[in-house]
C-alpha cells in the first residue's frame, strides 16, 4: 500500500467518525429539545446517555401510532366544569378529591387517544413525548396519590398533589381552567 493509499483511507476514516459524531450530536440535541427534563432523567435513570437515547426514540415511535387528538370545545368544557367541581371539593374532602383529579387526567388522557393503562410508569412515559416539561408534575401527583392510598400523605401532600394534577390537566385541556377557587393551605 503506498503512502497516498494510506492519507486517503485516513481521511475518509476521519470524515467517517467526524460525520458519526456530528450525527450522534444532532440526535441528542434534538432529543434534548423535545423531551427537556425527561431527557435528563432518562440519562439519570439508565446511566447512559445512548440507552436513554434508544428509550425516547422508542417512546416517541410507540406514541406516534396513537390516535392522539385535540379536544372538542364541548369535550373541552365539560372536562373544565368537572375539574372546577372537584378543585372545590378539596376544602372538604380532600383526599376524595385527590383521587377523583387523578381519575379526571386520566380521563382526559383516554379522550385525547392515549391507551392509558394501570401501569404508571407506562403513561407517564407516553405523556413525556408531548408534554415533557409538565410529566413530572404527573409524576409527582401520581405519587402523592399512592402514599395517600396508604395513608402517608397529610393535607399538605394532597394540596400539592392537587397542584400538580392542575398543571397537567391545563396542558392537556390545550387551555386555561378558570379558577372558581385556589387550593389553599
Amino acid at each position: 500500500m503506498n503512502t497516498a493509499t494510506v492519507i486517503v483511507l485516513a481521511v475518509v476514516l476521519v470524515a467517517i467518525i467526524g460525520a458519526v459524531w456530528y450525527i450522534e450530536r444532532r440526535r441528542s440535541q434534538r432529543l434534548q429539545g423535545q423531551f427537556g427534563p425527561e431527557y435528563i432523567r432518562a440519562i439519570n435513570e439508565f446511566g447512559n446517555r445512548r440507552t436513554a437515547e434508544s428509550e425516547l426514540e422508542r417512546r416517541r415511535k410507540r406514541v406516534h401510532h396513537y390516535p392522539i387528538r385535540e379536544l372538542s370545545a364541548e369535550e373541552r368544557d365539560g372536562f373544565a366544569e368537572a375539574w372546577r367541581a372537584d378543585q372545590s371539593r378539596f376544602v372538604d374532602e380532600p383526599a376524595e378529591a385527590v383521587r377523583e383529579a387523578h381519575d379526571l387526567v386520566n380521563q382526559v388522557m383516554k379522550t385525547r387517544g392515549y391507551p392509558v393503562s394501570a401501569e404508571f410508569e407506562h403513561n407517564a412515559e407516553d405523556l413525556s413525548v408531548e408534554y415533557p416539561r409538565v410529566v413530572e408534575h404527573y409524576r409527582v401527583a401520581c405519587n402523592v396519590a399512592e402514599r395517600q392510598e396508604e395513608g402517608r400523605a397529610d393535607t399538605e401532600d394532597l394540596r400539592k398533589a392537587m397542584v400538580h394534577y392542575r398543571a397537567l390537566f391545563e396542558e392537556l385541556l390545550g387551555a386555561r381552567v378558570t379558577h372558581t377557587e385556589e387550593v389553599r393551605r
